[in-house]
């Protein structure tokens, strides 16, 4: 993968139901990382004593992370929809020059923050929440 930029990192969301994704306004930061849980299946036949694991066996988790400024009413109100409604709405991580990841997620985190001569600003969490996609770019 070629030096992207950052910005170019896009979490979006899908305001209405309809599979038309926005971009969740104001982001500044992203992150999106993705796990596999091991399982262990070492035994005393186990060739020089070496762990084990079974290939695919465990739970496969992604998380998601931003921060930003408020720009944008419609994101901002759904993202809190969201939150306080408990729904899992489907979501799409853009990833320049590798992929798009889609499926659907929970916000676990939403934290506001602001101080006296600064902007307000959020960060938000999402969890995933069932099977996703990835379609290469």
């Amino acid at each position: 993968m070629a030096v992207q930029s950052g910005k170019d990192l896009l979490v979006k969301v899908d305001l209405t139901g309809d599979g038309q994704f926005e971009t969740v306004a104001g982001l500044r930061a992203t992150r999106i990382s993705f796990n596999a849980e091991a399982v262990d299946v070492t035994s005393l036949e186990s060739t020089g004593g070496w762990r084990e694991l079974l290939g695919g066996a465990g739970v496969k988790t992604a998380a998601i992370s931003g921060s930003g400024v408020f720009r944008d009413a419609n994101t901002d109100e759904r993202a809190r929809q969201i939150f306080f409604d408990g729904e899992v709405p489907a979501f799409q991580v853009v990833i320049p020059d590798f992929g798009v990841v889609e499926g659907p997620f929970q916000i676990t985190a939403l934290e506001y923050a602001g101080s006296h001569n600064g902007e307000a600003s959020y960060e938000l969490s999402l969890a995933s929440a069932g099977a996703l996609t990835f379609t290469a770019l």
